[in-house]
Protein backbone atom coordinates (compact mmCIF):
# COMPACT_ATOMS: atom_id res chain seq x y z
CA UNK A 1 0.00 0.00 0.00
CA UNK A 2 1.27 3.59 -0.76
CA UNK A 3 0.37 6.32 1.57
CA UNK A 4 -0.90 9.46 -0.49
CA UNK A 5 2.19 12.14 -0.47
CA UNK A 6 1.43 15.62 1.96
CA UNK A 7 -0.58 14.01 4.10
CA UNK A 8 0.00 16.02 7.06
CA UNK A 9 0.12 15.36 10.98
CA UNK A 10 -0.73 18.74 12.72
CA UNK A 11 -3.38 18.42 15.03
CA UNK A 12 -4.42 22.35 15.95
CA UNK A 13 -8.01 22.85 17.50
CA UNK A 14 -8.83 25.78 14.97
CA UNK A 15 -8.90 22.86 12.02
CA UNK A 16 -11.47 21.06 13.86
CA UNK A 17 -13.79 24.25 13.53
CA UNK A 18 -12.41 24.44 9.72
CA UNK A 19 -14.78 21.49 7.83
CA UNK A 20 -13.41 22.78 4.43
CA UNK A 21 -9.59 22.18 5.60
CA UNK A 22 -10.27 19.34 7.78
CA UNK A 23 -9.12 16.36 5.41
CA UNK A 24 -6.30 17.88 4.32
CA UNK A 25 -4.44 17.99 8.51
CA UNK A 26 -6.70 15.26 9.82
CA UNK A 27 -6.76 12.60 7.25
CA UNK A 28 -4.83 10.46 5.69
CA UNK A 29 -5.70 8.53 2.46
CA UNK A 30 -3.60 5.03 2.53
CA UNK A 31 -3.83 3.61 -1.73
CA UNK A 32 -3.51 0.34 -2.79
CA UNK A 33 -3.14 0.68 -6.06
CA UNK A 34 -2.81 -3.24 -6.46
CA UNK A 35 -6.48 -3.85 -5.49
CA UNK A 36 -7.54 -0.26 -6.22
CA UNK A 37 -8.70 0.54 -2.45
CA UNK A 38 -8.17 3.27 0.19
CA UNK A 39 -8.15 2.90 3.65
CA UNK A 40 -8.12 5.82 6.10
CA UNK A 41 -6.46 7.05 8.94
CA UNK A 42 -8.41 10.19 10.73
CA UNK A 43 -6.59 12.52 13.33
CA UNK A 44 -8.97 12.70 16.04
CA UNK A 45 -7.38 15.69 17.80
CA UNK A 46 -5.60 14.40 20.66
CA UNK A 47 -3.31 11.71 19.95
CA UNK A 48 -5.55 9.22 19.15
CA UNK A 49 -7.13 7.77 15.99
CA UNK A 50 -9.85 6.26 13.88
CA UNK A 51 -8.46 3.67 11.09
CA UNK A 52 -11.59 3.38 8.42
CA UNK A 53 -11.41 -0.14 6.35
CA UNK A 54 -8.27 -1.10 7.07
CA UNK A 55 -6.75 -4.00 5.14
CA UNK A 56 -4.70 -6.90 7.01
CA UNK A 57 -1.82 -5.34 5.59
CA UNK A 58 -1.29 -2.62 8.09
CA UNK A 59 2.10 -1.66 7.34
CA UNK A 60 1.44 1.56 5.81
CA UNK A 61 -1.29 2.42 8.87
CA UNK A 62 1.83 2.20 11.08
CA UNK A 63 3.91 4.00 9.51
CA UNK A 64 1.73 6.94 8.90
CA UNK A 65 0.71 6.83 12.92
CA UNK A 66 3.74 6.01 14.44
CA UNK A 67 5.06 9.34 12.10
CA UNK A 68 2.00 11.21 13.32
CA UNK A 69 2.46 10.16 16.53
CA UNK A 70 -0.85 8.76 16.75
CA UNK A 71 -2.49 5.49 18.99
CA UNK A 72 -5.38 3.96 16.59
CA UNK A 73 -8.30 3.68 18.95
CA UNK A 74 -10.79 3.31 16.98
CA UNK A 75 -11.18 0.68 13.50
CA UNK A 76 -14.19 0.76 11.37
CA UNK A 77 -15.54 -1.16 8.36
CA UNK A 78 -17.79 -0.06 6.37
CA UNK A 79 -18.99 -3.74 4.92
CA UNK A 80 -17.59 -7.27 5.12
CA UNK A 81 -14.76 -6.56 2.68
CA UNK A 82 -15.00 -9.50 -0.08
CA UNK A 83 -11.32 -8.99 -1.65
CA UNK A 84 -9.48 -8.09 1.56
CA UNK A 85 -8.84 -9.47 4.70
CA UNK A 86 -10.06 -6.68 7.33
CA UNK A 87 -7.24 -5.63 9.95
CA UNK A 88 -10.04 -4.01 12.37
CA UNK A 89 -9.08 -7.25 14.62
CA UNK A 90 -5.56 -6.86 14.35
CA UNK A 91 -5.83 -3.55 15.84
CA UNK A 92 -8.51 -4.54 18.25
CA UNK A 93 -5.61 -7.40 19.53
CA UNK A 94 -2.57 -4.73 18.65
CA UNK A 95 -3.54 -1.77 20.19
CA UNK A 96 -6.75 -2.10 22.11
CA UNK A 97 -8.85 -0.29 19.07
CA UNK A 98 -12.49 -0.54 19.43
CA UNK A 99 -13.92 -2.21 16.38
CA UNK A 100 -17.09 -0.30 15.18
CA UNK A 101 -19.19 -2.37 12.36
CA UNK A 102 -22.53 -3.11 10.98
CA UNK A 103 -25.06 -5.12 13.57
CA UNK A 104 -26.23 -6.77 10.59
CA UNK A 105 -22.84 -8.30 9.52
CA UNK A 106 -23.22 -10.68 12.76
CA UNK A 107 -19.45 -10.64 13.06
CA UNK A 108 -18.22 -13.13 15.28
CA UNK A 109 -16.18 -11.79 17.71
CA UNK A 110 -15.99 -8.25 20.14
CA UNK A 111 -17.22 -5.19 18.62
CA UNK A 112 -19.94 -2.12 18.45
CA UNK A 113 -22.24 -3.02 16.61
CA UNK A 114 -24.22 -0.08 14.44
CA UNK A 115 -27.29 0.16 13.10
CA UNK A 116 -28.66 3.46 11.17
CA UNK A 117 -28.64 6.23 12.92
CA UNK A 118 -26.07 4.95 16.01
CA UNK A 119 -23.66 7.50 16.79
CA UNK A 120 -20.53 6.56 18.29
CA UNK A 121 -18.11 9.64 20.63
CA UNK A 122 -14.68 9.81 19.15
CA UNK A 123 -13.82 12.27 21.47
CA UNK A 124 -14.61 15.99 20.33
CA UNK A 125 -15.64 14.45 17.12
CA UNK A 126 -18.37 12.27 16.24
CA UNK A 127 -19.19 9.01 13.67
CA UNK A 128 -22.60 8.80 12.87
CA UNK A 129 -23.66 5.17 11.14
CA UNK A 130 -25.83 5.16 7.76
CA UNK A 131 -27.43 2.25 6.39
CA UNK A 132 -26.26 2.21 2.76
CA UNK A 133 -26.81 -1.25 1.99
CA UNK A 134 -26.73 -2.97 -1.97
CA UNK A 135 -22.66 -3.41 -1.76
CA UNK A 136 -23.67 -5.80 0.44
CA UNK A 137 -26.70 -6.48 2.89
CA UNK A 138 -25.52 -4.73 5.71
CA UNK A 139 -23.26 -1.86 4.23
CA UNK A 140 -22.86 1.38 6.07
CA UNK A 141 -21.62 4.71 5.22
CA UNK A 142 -20.36 6.53 8.17
CA UNK A 143 -21.09 10.14 8.30
CA UNK A 144 -18.06 12.15 10.47
CA UNK A 145 -18.96 15.00 12.37
CA UNK A 146 -18.15 18.19 14.37
CA UNK A 147 -20.54 18.63 16.10
CA UNK A 148 -24.05 19.58 13.74
CA UNK A 149 -20.77 20.21 11.36
CA UNK A 150 -20.61 17.20 7.94
CA UNK A 151 -16.49 16.91 7.98
CA UNK A 152 -17.19 14.04 5.26
CA UNK A 153 -18.74 10.44 4.75
CA UNK A 154 -16.89 7.48 4.32
CA UNK A 155 -18.93 5.70 1.96
CA UNK A 156 -16.86 2.26 1.21
CA UNK A 157 -18.65 0.47 -1.37
CA UNK A 158 -21.32 2.62 -2.21
CA UNK A 159 -20.95 6.13 -3.88
CA UNK A 160 -17.62 5.80 -5.49
CA UNK A 161 -16.07 8.33 -7.64
CA UNK A 162 -18.12 8.64 -10.86
CA UNK A 163 -19.86 5.23 -10.30
CA UNK A 164 -21.13 2.71 -7.32
CA UNK A 165 -19.69 -0.22 -6.85
CA UNK A 166 -20.77 -3.79 -8.06
CA UNK A 167 -24.13 -5.67 -5.99
CA UNK A 168 -23.68 -9.10 -7.50
CA UNK A 169 -21.26 -10.40 -4.81
CA UNK A 170 -24.14 -12.30 -2.88
CA UNK A 171 -25.02 -14.36 -6.08
CA UNK A 172 -26.24 -13.46 -9.82
CA UNK A 173 -30.00 -13.89 -8.21
CA UNK A 174 -29.70 -11.13 -6.33
CA UNK A 175 -27.64 -8.53 -8.37
CA UNK A 176 -30.95 -6.47 -9.10
CA UNK A 177 -32.36 -6.63 -5.86
CA UNK A 178 -29.31 -5.23 -4.28
CA UNK A 179 -28.97 -2.84 -7.02
CA UNK A 180 -32.15 -1.31 -6.30
CA UNK A 181 -31.27 -0.93 -2.63
CA UNK A 182 -28.08 0.68 -4.45
CA UNK A 183 -29.82 3.26 -6.07
CA UNK A 184 -31.93 4.28 -2.41
CA UNK A 185 -28.38 4.22 -0.43
CA UNK A 186 -27.02 7.07 -3.12
CA UNK A 187 -29.91 9.04 -3.43
CA UNK A 188 -30.31 8.96 0.26
CA UNK A 189 -26.51 10.12 0.19
CA UNK A 190 -26.66 12.82 -2.32
CA UNK A 191 -29.31 14.37 0.49
CA UNK A 192 -26.08 15.79 1.76
CA UNK A 193 -24.94 19.09 1.53
CA UNK A 194 -23.09 19.56 -2.04
CA UNK A 195 -19.91 20.63 -0.42
CA UNK A 196 -19.43 17.13 1.69
CA UNK A 197 -16.51 15.18 1.34
CA UNK A 198 -16.99 11.79 0.19
CA UNK A 199 -14.04 9.60 0.89
CA UNK A 200 -15.19 6.20 -0.70
CA UNK A 201 -12.81 2.77 -0.28
CA UNK A 202 -13.31 1.12 -3.78
CA UNK A 203 -11.47 3.30 -6.51
CA UNK A 204 -10.07 2.74 -10.17
CA UNK A 205 -8.43 -0.68 -10.39
CA UNK A 206 -10.84 -2.53 -7.78
CA UNK A 207 -12.77 -5.51 -9.04
CA UNK A 208 -15.64 -4.16 -6.73
CA UNK A 209 -16.47 -2.12 -10.15
CA UNK A 210 -15.36 1.58 -10.17
CA UNK A 211 -14.27 3.25 -13.44
CA UNK A 212 -11.41 3.97 -14.58
CA UNK A 213 -9.50 7.49 -13.37
CA UNK A 214 -7.23 9.30 -11.11
CA UNK A 215 -9.22 10.40 -8.65
CA UNK A 216 -10.23 8.56 -5.60
CA UNK A 217 -11.88 10.62 -3.37
CA UNK A 218 -14.85 13.32 -4.41
CA UNK A 219 -17.50 15.48 -2.75
CA UNK A 220 -21.12 14.82 -2.98
CA UNK A 221 -22.07 18.14 -5.79
CA UNK A 222 -19.30 16.86 -7.76
CA UNK A 223 -20.81 12.96 -8.17
CA UNK A 224 -24.10 15.13 -8.62
CA UNK A 225 -22.82 16.93 -11.58
CA UNK A 226 -20.65 14.11 -13.26
CA UNK A 227 -21.55 10.94 -11.73
CA UNK A 228 -23.53 8.53 -15.10
CA UNK A 229 -25.30 6.71 -12.52
CA UNK A 230 -26.89 9.27 -10.97
CA UNK A 231 -28.00 11.16 -13.85
CA UNK A 232 -30.15 7.98 -14.50
CA UNK A 233 -33.83 8.86 -15.47
CA UNK A 234 -35.40 6.64 -13.11
CA UNK A 235 -34.49 3.77 -10.87
CA UNK A 236 -35.29 1.38 -13.78
CA UNK A 237 -32.44 2.99 -16.02
CA UNK A 238 -29.94 2.84 -12.69
CA UNK A 239 -30.17 -0.42 -12.31
CA UNK A 240 -29.98 -1.04 -16.09
CA UNK A 241 -26.59 1.00 -15.90
CA UNK A 242 -25.02 -0.68 -12.73
CA UNK A 243 -26.02 -4.12 -13.78
CA UNK A 244 -24.27 -3.26 -17.65
CA UNK A 245 -21.29 -2.25 -16.29
CA UNK A 246 -20.49 -5.53 -13.88
CA UNK A 247 -17.47 -7.53 -15.45
CA UNK A 248 -16.47 -10.69 -13.67
CA UNK A 249 -14.52 -10.68 -10.51
CA UNK A 250 -11.73 -12.92 -8.38
CA UNK A 251 -12.86 -16.46 -7.35
CA UNK A 252 -11.62 -15.33 -3.83
CA UNK A 253 -14.22 -12.51 -3.49
CA UNK A 254 -16.57 -15.82 -2.71
CA UNK A 255 -14.91 -16.65 0.61
CA UNK A 256 -13.43 -13.85 1.87
CA UNK A 257 -16.35 -12.26 3.57
CA UNK A 258 -17.22 -14.97 5.36
CA UNK A 259 -13.69 -15.00 6.55
CA UNK A 260 -14.17 -11.28 7.43
CA UNK A 261 -17.54 -12.13 9.27
CA UNK A 262 -15.72 -15.12 11.19
CA UNK A 263 -12.70 -12.75 12.00
CA UNK A 264 -8.91 -13.63 10.15
CA UNK A 265 -6.25 -15.37 12.11
CA UNK A 266 -4.47 -12.70 14.16
CA UNK A 267 -0.54 -12.75 12.45
CA UNK A 268 2.15 -12.90 15.51
CA UNK A 269 4.22 -10.99 13.66
CA UNK A 270 5.62 -10.18 9.88
CA UNK A 271 4.70 -12.89 7.24
CA UNK A 272 7.55 -14.14 5.33
CA UNK A 273 9.17 -16.68 3.27
CA UNK A 274 11.80 -19.54 4.82
CA UNK A 275 14.07 -20.53 2.58
CA UNK A 276 13.63 -23.73 0.84
CA UNK A 277 16.42 -26.34 -1.19
CA UNK A 278 15.81 -27.84 -4.59
CA UNK A 279 15.60 -31.05 -2.71
CA UNK A 280 12.89 -29.71 -0.24
CA UNK A 281 10.55 -28.03 -3.64
CA UNK A 282 10.80 -30.98 -5.29
CA UNK A 283 9.13 -32.61 -2.50
CA UNK A 284 7.08 -30.19 -1.77
CA UNK A 285 5.79 -30.77 -4.97
CA UNK A 286 5.08 -34.15 -4.91
CA UNK A 287 3.50 -33.29 -1.99
CA UNK A 288 1.11 -31.09 -4.31
CA UNK A 289 2.09 -27.94 -3.41
CA UNK A 290 2.37 -24.80 -6.39
CA UNK A 291 5.03 -23.18 -7.31
CA UNK A 292 4.53 -19.57 -8.64
CA UNK A 293 7.22 -17.63 -10.39
CA UNK A 294 7.16 -14.47 -9.66
CA UNK A 295 9.99 -13.12 -11.41
CA UNK A 296 9.52 -10.56 -14.58
CA UNK A 297 7.98 -12.18 -17.89
CA UNK A 298 11.34 -12.09 -19.49
CA UNK A 299 13.11 -14.11 -16.89
CA UNK A 300 10.17 -16.81 -16.53
CA UNK A 301 10.23 -17.03 -20.55
CA UNK A 302 14.30 -17.87 -20.71
CA UNK A 303 14.01 -20.46 -17.98
CA UNK A 304 11.48 -21.89 -15.07
CA UNK A 305 10.60 -24.83 -13.02
CA UNK A 306 8.28 -27.18 -15.10
CA UNK A 307 4.66 -26.67 -14.01
CA UNK A 308 5.11 -23.54 -12.12
CA UNK A 309 2.86 -20.61 -12.58
CA UNK A 310 3.57 -17.22 -13.89
CA UNK A 311 2.16 -14.51 -11.74
CA UNK A 312 4.97 -11.49 -12.05
CA UNK A 313 5.26 -9.74 -8.79
CA UNK A 314 3.77 -6.24 -9.18
CA UNK A 315 0.80 -4.09 -7.74
CA UNK A 316 -2.02 -6.52 -9.25
CA UNK A 317 0.16 -10.19 -7.76
CA UNK A 318 -2.44 -10.31 -5.15
CA UNK A 319 -5.43 -10.53 -7.59
CA UNK A 320 -4.07 -13.04 -9.39
CA UNK A 321 -2.93 -15.31 -6.78
CA UNK A 322 -6.41 -15.14 -5.66
CA UNK A 323 -7.97 -15.55 -8.69
CA UNK A 324 -5.54 -18.28 -10.15
CA UNK A 325 -4.29 -20.50 -7.36
CA UNK A 326 -6.07 -22.68 -4.85
CA UNK A 327 -6.12 -21.20 -1.10
CA UNK A 328 -5.88 -24.90 0.33
CA UNK A 329 -2.66 -25.75 -0.70
CA UNK A 330 0.89 -25.43 -0.10
CA UNK A 331 2.75 -22.50 -2.39
CA UNK A 332 6.05 -22.58 -2.67
CA UNK A 333 8.04 -19.12 -5.05
CA UNK A 334 10.73 -18.70 -7.16
CA UNK A 335 11.56 -15.09 -6.99
CA UNK A 336 14.91 -12.88 -8.93
CA UNK A 337 17.53 -11.25 -7.92
CA UNK A 338 16.16 -7.35 -5.80
CA UNK A 339 12.67 -9.17 -5.46
CA UNK A 340 11.24 -8.22 -2.12
CA UNK A 341 10.07 -11.77 -0.93
CA UNK A 342 8.31 -9.67 2.52
CA UNK A 343 5.93 -7.59 -0.23
CA UNK A 344 5.53 -10.94 -1.81
CA UNK A 345 4.49 -12.44 1.61
CA UNK A 346 1.83 -9.30 2.59
CA UNK A 347 0.17 -9.36 -0.48
CA UNK A 348 -0.46 -12.94 -0.41
CA UNK A 349 -1.22 -12.39 3.17
CA UNK A 350 -3.42 -9.37 2.90
CA UNK A 351 -6.02 -11.83 0.96
CA UNK A 352 -5.86 -14.65 3.42
CA UNK A 353 -2.64 -16.92 1.63
CA UNK A 354 -0.66 -18.36 4.58
CA UNK A 355 -0.28 -21.55 3.64
CA UNK A 356 3.69 -20.23 2.61
CA UNK A 357 6.10 -22.93 2.15
CA UNK A 358 8.69 -20.71 1.29
CA UNK A 359 11.06 -19.89 -1.37
CA UNK A 360 13.18 -21.63 -3.71
CA UNK A 361 16.68 -20.31 -2.16
CA UNK A 362 19.63 -19.47 -4.54
CA UNK A 363 16.30 -19.42 -7.41
CA UNK A 364 16.82 -20.65 -10.71
CA UNK A 365 20.30 -20.91 -10.68
CA UNK A 366 20.43 -22.81 -7.52
CA UNK A 367 17.65 -24.85 -9.16
CA UNK A 368 19.91 -25.64 -12.67
CA UNK A 369 23.46 -26.31 -10.35
CA UNK A 370 21.66 -29.20 -8.68
CA UNK A 371 20.48 -30.69 -11.94
CA UNK A 372 16.64 -29.30 -11.96
CA UNK A 373 15.48 -29.24 -15.49
CA UNK A 374 13.88 -25.81 -16.55
CA UNK A 375 11.26 -25.49 -19.82
CA UNK A 376 10.89 -22.05 -21.63
CA UNK A 377 7.95 -19.88 -23.51
CA UNK A 378 8.73 -18.10 -26.17
CA UNK A 379 8.45 -14.20 -26.79
CA UNK A 380 6.93 -13.24 -29.83
CA UNK A 381 6.88 -9.76 -31.16
CA UNK A 382 3.89 -7.59 -32.42
CA UNK A 383 5.21 -7.78 -36.22
CA UNK A 384 5.69 -11.66 -35.77
CA UNK A 385 2.88 -13.42 -34.97
CA UNK A 386 2.60 -14.83 -38.56
CA UNK A 387 -0.82 -17.08 -38.94
CA UNK A 388 -0.41 -18.25 -35.51
CA UNK A 389 -3.40 -18.70 -33.48
CA UNK A 390 -4.00 -16.05 -31.26
CA UNK A 391 -5.34 -16.44 -27.43
CA UNK A 392 -6.27 -12.83 -25.91
CA UNK A 393 -7.23 -13.95 -22.52
CA UNK A 394 -7.89 -10.07 -21.41
CA UNK A 395 -11.26 -8.89 -19.36
CA UNK A 396 -14.71 -8.72 -21.62
CA UNK A 397 -14.67 -5.03 -22.14
CA UNK A 398 -10.85 -4.65 -23.05
CA UNK A 399 -11.33 -7.94 -25.70
CA UNK A 400 -14.62 -6.19 -27.23
CA UNK A 401 -12.93 -2.53 -27.37
CA UNK A 402 -10.36 -3.96 -30.13
CA UNK A 403 -8.80 -7.07 -30.73
CA UNK A 404 -6.54 -8.81 -33.35
CA UNK A 405 -8.99 -10.16 -36.19
CA UNK A 406 -9.73 -13.75 -35.79
CA UNK A 407 -8.31 -13.96 -32.10
CA UNK A 408 -9.78 -16.22 -30.20
CA UNK A 409 -11.21 -14.91 -26.41
CA UNK A 410 -11.14 -16.88 -22.63
CA UNK A 411 -10.32 -14.10 -19.63
CA UNK A 412 -7.41 -15.27 -17.71
CA UNK A 413 -9.53 -16.03 -14.58
CA UNK A 414 -11.78 -17.96 -16.05
CA UNK A 415 -8.71 -20.18 -18.07
CA UNK A 416 -7.56 -20.91 -14.72
CA UNK A 417 -10.89 -22.20 -13.81
CA UNK A 418 -12.44 -24.09 -16.57
CA UNK A 419 -9.61 -26.57 -17.42
CA UNK A 420 -9.50 -24.99 -20.77
CA UNK A 421 -7.13 -26.65 -23.64
CA UNK A 422 -6.09 -24.65 -26.77
CA UNK A 423 -4.07 -25.97 -29.96
CA UNK A 424 -0.12 -26.08 -29.90
CA UNK A 425 1.33 -23.32 -31.60
CA UNK A 426 -0.77 -20.66 -30.01
CA UNK A 427 0.76 -17.04 -28.90
CA UNK A 428 -1.35 -15.96 -25.70
CA UNK A 429 -2.00 -12.07 -25.43
CA UNK A 430 -3.05 -9.29 -23.21
CA UNK A 431 -2.09 -5.80 -22.60
CA UNK A 432 1.56 -5.89 -22.01
CA UNK A 433 2.56 -9.56 -21.21
CA UNK A 434 2.08 -10.55 -17.29
CA UNK A 435 -1.40 -11.77 -17.79
CA UNK A 436 -0.61 -13.34 -20.85
CA UNK A 437 2.38 -15.39 -19.58
CA UNK A 438 0.15 -15.80 -16.42
CA UNK A 439 -2.09 -18.08 -19.08
CA UNK A 440 0.57 -19.87 -20.87
CA UNK A 441 2.29 -21.29 -18.05
CA UNK A 442 -1.45 -22.63 -17.39
CA UNK A 443 -2.08 -24.13 -20.40
CA UNK A 444 1.83 -25.62 -20.48
CA UNK A 445 0.83 -27.20 -17.10
CA UNK A 446 -1.86 -28.81 -18.67
CA UNK A 447 0.03 -30.21 -21.81
CA UNK A 448 -0.22 -27.36 -24.31
CA UNK A 449 2.98 -26.84 -26.27
CA UNK A 450 5.21 -24.69 -28.64
CA UNK A 451 3.27 -21.93 -26.82
CA UNK A 452 4.69 -18.74 -27.19
CA UNK A 453 3.73 -14.77 -25.60
CA UNK A 454 3.18 -11.35 -27.48
CA UNK A 455 5.13 -8.67 -26.25
CA UNK A 456 2.88 -5.79 -25.53
CA UNK A 457 -0.41 -5.76 -26.66
CA UNK A 458 -2.79 -4.55 -29.53
CA UNK A 459 -1.71 -1.31 -29.72
CA UNK A 460 1.77 -2.20 -30.71
CA UNK A 461 0.40 -5.30 -33.13
CA UNK A 462 -1.71 -2.49 -35.16
CA UNK A 463 1.81 -0.20 -35.13
CA UNK A 464 3.37 -3.27 -36.41
CA UNK A 465 1.16 -4.56 -39.28
CA UNK A 466 -0.35 -1.42 -39.92
CA UNK A 467 -3.83 -3.36 -40.01
CA UNK A 468 -6.70 -2.26 -38.16
CA UNK A 469 -8.32 -4.36 -35.20
CA UNK A 470 -11.84 -5.89 -34.41
CA UNK A 471 -14.36 -4.56 -32.12
CA UNK A 472 -17.85 -4.45 -31.12
CA UNK A 473 -17.51 -1.00 -30.09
Amino acid sequence: MKEKPGSGCRRTATMLEDAMGFADEHLTPLVDAGLGNSAYLVDLGDGRALAVDASRDLRALREAADRCRLAVAFAADTHLHADFLTGALQLAADDGATVLASAAGHRAFPHTALGDGDEVDLGGLTLRALATPGHTDEHLSFLLLDGSRVLGVFTGGSLIVGSAARTDLQGADRAEELARAQYRSLRRLTELPVATEVWPTHGAGSFCSAPPGSERTTTIGAEKRANDLLAAPDEDAFVARLLGSLGSYPAYFARLAEVNRHGPALLAGAPGLKPLTPARLRALLADGAYLVDARPVTEFAAGHVPGAVSNALRPAFATWTGWLLPPDVPLAFVLGPGQDPDELAWQAAKIGYDRLAGQLDGGMEAWRADGGPAETIGLVAAGRIGDRPVLDVRQDEEFAAGHLPGAAHTELGDLAADGHEIRDGTVVMCGHGERAMSAASLLARRGSRDLAVLVGGAPDWVKATGRPLEGDR
